[in-house]
């Protein structure tokens, strides 16, 4: 009998799932420590760059303390590792404490975990379940021109994910903020990959949001080219069959998928266990 999971019918959709765990650790890379607590990974690259600064740990590189960490970002971005994005993510150990800050930008050149959202916005009509989706700006640093969640962001530095979403909400689509707290939290994601930024190591907290029918969205931040409200059938269609969503998006959606039964159970099982790094 054929294994389940090389079903053509599972195939399109794992290979999202694999194209986001794709990063190996530590794969070449060092690890880098706050004190006494890893926290990233760096590549060779990065960490001479680490240790002309004077780094070093021993067979390590690091910081002593978190309030050297955003500093050390900027000076990262002074000698050319990456472009500032002039936003502030906190840095957490593995028990989600605070230790400090760095620029949004330095994020995958040191490996470091980071939080975000992604907000399914769901209109439920006689004629089925629609989806709002979001063509990315041109103009966007990463990843231009692709499709996206109606609403998606990292997550800033003193903020938590419920108020993410709802700044988030208003910025990108114009969402009143108590429309926008009725957000339900429903799963959370972690995925590792490298990317053309560096080792991306995200968590993502994902929310339903049911929307009125009458509600359409406003870009207000400029993020945004284009709304497009389709049906729940389609959206599966594209992440089935094309690459046109940004990479994160399709384990969201497939996340959704399996939520609202739109794969058998035993296939429903397979991407489950797929999406959160249990054996198949």
């Amino acid at each position: 009998m054929a294994d389940k999971s090389s079903s053509p019918s599972l195939e399109p959709f794992l290979r999202h799932i694999a194209a986001c765990n794709s990063a190996v650790l530590p794969g070449g890379r060092n690890p880098f420590f706050c004190g006494a607590e890893q926290i990233g990974w760096v590549s060779p690259a990065t960490t001479k760059a680490l240790e002309s600064l004077g780094l070093t740990q021993e067979q390590a590189v690091g910081v002593n303390l978190g309030a050297e960490l955003f500093p050390l970002s900027q000076a990262l971005c002074d000698m050319g590792l990456y472009t500032s994005h002039n936003e502030a993510f906190d840095v957490r150990n593995d028990s989600g404490a605070v230790l400090g800050q760095v620029d949004r930008g330095a994020i995958p050149v040191l490996g470091l975990a980071a939080e975000g959202v992604h907000l399914n916005g769901l209109v439920e009509r006689a004629e089925g379940l629609f989806l709002w989706v979001a063509r990315r700006s041109m103009s966007k640093r990463l990843d231009p021109g692709k499709l996206d969640h109606l609403v998606a962001g990292g997550m800033s530095a003193g903020l938590d994910p419920q108020t993410t979403v709802i700044k988030e909400a208003q910025e990108e689509a114009g969402i009143p903020a108590d429309l926008a707290a009725t957000a339900r939290a429903v799963s959370r994601i972690e995925y590792a990959l490298e990317r053309p930024e560096g080792l991306r190591r995200d968590v993502l907290h994902c929310y339903d949001l049911l929307l009125p029918e009458t509600f359409v969205p406003i870009a207000e931040d400029g993020e945004v080219e284009s709304f497009h409200l389709l049906p729940i059938q389609n959206v599966m269609a594209l992440v089935r069959d094309t690459d046109d969503f940004k990479f994160n998006v399709n384990l969201v959606l497939i996340d959704l998928f399996i939520r609202r039964g739109l794969f058998e159970p035993a296939e429903a099982i397979i991407l489950r266990n797929a999406l959160t790094g249990q054996p198949a």
